[in-house]
């Protein structure tokens, strides 16, 4: 079975279908960590937790190829982002979980 990021890169779910990926896996008999059935590492699934916008970043950074920091980054260099308070967030709790050594992908 595919992983609710899989299906969502190759366009047969929305991101806002994540609730019912997750009921789902609450309704089995788990044998995958929540992460791993959403298809999302564990510092991604951390930044997802704190803040469900950043799914959209997440998925970016999958189609992309490259960490999810990274863009978070270069969208808070945008004027705009300046008052985007959750990626702020995003972005600090990501440098945290690098210097507690929680970022493993």
């Amino acid at each position: 079975m595919s992983s609710f990021i899989e299906l969502c890169l190759k366009g047969e779910r929305l991101p806002e279908e994540i609730d019912d990926f997750v009921d789902e896996w609450h309704e089995q008999a788990p044998t995958a960590t929540l992460h791993s059935f959403l298809g999302m590492t564990k510092a991604e699934y951390n930044l997802w937790v704190v803040d469900a916008s950043i799914l959209h970043f997440i998925l970016d950074a999958r189609h992309s190829g490259r960490d999810v920091t990274e863009l978070i980054e270069e969208f808070n260099a945008l004027p705009m982002a300046a008052r985007a308070e959750s990626s702020k967030k995003a972005f600090e709790l990501a440098h945290w979980l690098k210097d507690q050594g929680l970022w493993d992908q």
